[in-house]
């Protein structure tokens, strides 16, 4: 009885303690954990390294608790009285800006375009297919501002004093009998628009520095460099984001099962789709997992047939190569050049006229059309996992879409410096409003023509095996932006010879993407294949701005294609852009010429040089303390799994002394 009762005693005592000493109990327990010995032991540095509290700062952007914001709060509250008033004005008007800024950018958000749209679609069809319509709206900006540029540096200035000819120009589009198919073939009273490069004249706008010649070139390079600076910014924060989520973190399948769903969708049949994504996906992870296993069970003799079969079937793709280049260049040569100018002359072209002005669009958009398919088929026997099956076939299409684009150039331009041609430059300009105006067509045709159809016949016809295995078309989205990344690299290479195409490819985007979204509602079934908008972004930025490039290298051959061009255009009579720099220059005073003559000097290129070298030191500065700032919150978050490892110790030990003082209480009892 006396163990029983000095158990019952204890255990009361224990209870006790435990009621009334609670708060102190719990401290005990906070101050040895792992992190708040970590946090003792750093103290000093971190007293040095604090970062001190701005007053003006907004309380949401701290990353504090909600007790050490409502501190915060009060602190503020009680500094507004300690401070004079002329502080205290400056803080709220401070205050007052912030929050002006941020109602007027909530109110321009809300005017973006599409916006109630894209957001419907996010719903129904999660964020990967939104991201399509997101880099279409962005195209459909970029081209607004090109269209602003154009409009200050290159229209405006050419219709200045012109206004008789303008009228002339009205009145023999009414006097002449123009047909419809010249909006498509850009013959007639199209090729003396101002679409064309041969409209604009040389013209001397009070001085030789201002002059037509030099603001159209002048506003073809800001187009560049403007793109230039946009997409390169858009590219390197999708290159951030990829990196901080794509390299250096690595999504586990508890990540994947807990943190996949997207809580944008609302729909059931969505909801329902979303499931199958990522359990397709889990199972893509499990193939790829298998896969590797089967990698590395492979035998010498295993991987010396796959290697051949590799090689064989690259061979194959160079041939499929090799023959779209034949047809692309058998089409650009069909149409002789008597004919195409007696095409340009005749006033009312028939359809066999238009069909034979479009033969080479209609390969061109064939190829990219059919050839991704025949790529997509061969990687199936190539053996690689589904990932780097998916990539391969981009890389490949991309290689197909700008290297066919590329050579078309190239033909073309061999087929103009051979030709006596009046205006070369506008002939090729009529070349890119082609492509431009038959890319718009082949997609309403491929939506209406092809895929409702397809769609009808598989909702109608249930019972056959066949149209149900065939099943309604795919929406792939990658495909699909390919065929935007193509459509504005064809917009930037011509808009020095068609200058209004920034326009015109407004209007397709517009129709483009009302016919995408038709498609993709009431036509096409999701991809079977999993699309990640974090790792692919910068893959298609990466293409707008190989897009660029190959316009800005076009922009530099062009006074190559000018040298036949004597008659028409803002360089006419010989005129290269070195001459007419060059008598701008000299009518300028002597310290203009002299601040010229040092930016093209060797001083002013090492002085460029060496701005670009503390610039790229700056932010690689930056990257390493944004890697150190990286490692810390990994440090973090080890240290909190170390506290849950501790309290889930603590507390299991704190059970085990519970079970052992009722199994010492039982004896007791029974002693």
């Amino acid at each position: 009885m006396t163990a029983h009762q000095c158990t019952k005693q204890d255990q009361s005592t224990v209870s006790a303690d435990s009621e009334l000493s609670l708060e102190p109990y719990q401290n005990d327990i906070f101050e040895q954990l792992p992190s708040a010995q970590r946090r003792l032991q750093n103290k000093e540095q971190t007293q040095e390294d604090e970062v001190h509290w701005n007053p003006n700062q907004p309380l949401k952007t701290l990353p504090l608790c909600i007790q050490e914001k409502r501190t915060l709060r009060d602190r503020k509250n009680l500094e507004r009285h300690r401070i004079g008033y002329w502080a205290s004005w400056k803080r709220s008007q401070e205050i007052a800006r912030r929050r002006l800024r941020e109602q007027m950018r909530r109110a321009v958000s809300g005017l973006l375009l599409w916006k109630t749209t894209l957001h419907n679609i996010e719903g129904k069809f999660g964020v990967g297919v939104k991201a399509y319509f997101v880099f279409l709206r962005y195209l459909l900006f970029l081209n607004f501002l090109n269209c602003a540029i154009i409009s200050a540096s290159v229209l405006s200035p050419s219709l200045y004093n012109r206004t008789a000819s303008v009228h002339k120009y009205l009145s023999k589009i009414f006097r002449e009998n123009g047909s419809v198919l010249d909006i498509f073939l850009g013959t007639g009273f199209m090729e003396h628009s101002p679409v064309f490069y041969g409209f604009y004249t040389k013209q001397t706008l009070g001085s030789e520095c201002l002059n037509t010649a030099l603001l159209f070139f002048f506003g073809m390079l800001t187009i560049l460099l403007l793109n230039l600076i946009m997409i390169v910014c858009r590219m390197m924060v999708g290159y951030k984001n990829t990196w901080l989520t794509g390299i250096t973190f690595n999504a586990n399948m508890s990540y994947k099962v807990f943190c996949g769903w997207d809580f944008c969708i609302r729909e059931p049949e969505a909801a329902f789709l979303k499931h199958n994504l990522i359990k397709n996906e889990l199972k893509m992870d499990l193939d790829e997992q298998k896969f590797r296993q089967k990698v590395s069970g492979r035998s010498l003799k295993q991987w010396i047939l796959l290697y051949t079969l590799r090689v064989v079937l690259n061979f194959v793709v160079l041939v499929l190569l090799g023959g779209s280049i034949s047809l692309i260049y058998f089409a650009t040569n069909y149409p002789s050049l008597s004919q195409s100018q007696s095409q340009s002359q005749s006033s009312d072209p028939s359809s066999l006229n238009l069909l034979s002005g479009y033969i080479s669009p209609i390969t061109i958009t064939l190829v990219n059309f059919v050839m991704p398919h025949f790529f997509s088929a061969i990687t199936a026997y190539e053996d690689y996992s589904l990932t780097t099956q998916l990539n391969v076939t981009l890389a490949r299409s991309i290689v197909l879409k700008l290297g066919s684009l590329a050579i078309y150039l190239i033909f073309l331009y061999n087929k103009y410096n051979k030709a006596v041609l009046s205006c070369a430059a506008t002939e090729f300009g009529k070349e890119m409003y082609k492509l431009t105006i038959f890319q718009l067509l082949a997609s309403f045709c491929n939506t209406f023509l092809v895929a409702y159809p397809r769609k009808l016949l598989v909702d109608k016809c249930l019972s056959s095996h066949f149209l149900r295995r065939v099943g309604k078309q795919q929406f792939v989205i990658q495909m699909n932006v390919l065929d935007l990344v193509y459509s504005q690299t064809v917009t930037w290479v011509g808009v020095f010879y068609c200058p209004l195409l920034p326009a015109i490819s407004i209007c397709k985007l517009v129709a483009i993407f009302y016919i995408s979204k038709f498609n993709l509602l009431r036509c096409c079934d999701p991809a079977r294949k999993m699309f990640r908008t974090t790792s692919s972004s910068v893959l298609f930025y990466f293409m707008l701005l190989l897009g660029l490039i190959m316009s800005a290298i076009n922009l530099g051959f062009n006074s190559e294609l000018n040298k036949s061009d004597s008659k028409c255009g803002p360089f006419q009579g010989n005129k290269t852009l070195h001459e007419v720099t060059s008598k701008c220059i000299s009518t300028l005073p002597y310290a203009a010429k002299e601040g010229i003559r040092y930016m093209t000097s060797e001083a002013f290129a090492f002085m460029i040089i060496l701005t670009e070298i503390i610039i790229l030191t700056s932010y690689v500065s930056r990257g390493r303390s944004n890697q150190r700032t990286m490692e810390r919150l990994k440090d973090m978050l080890v240290m909190c799994s170390s506290d849950k490892r501790y309290l889930v110790k603590h507390h299991a030990t704190l059970l085990r002394r519970k079970k052992t003082t009722k199994r010492t209480e039982k004896a007791a009892v029974q002693q």
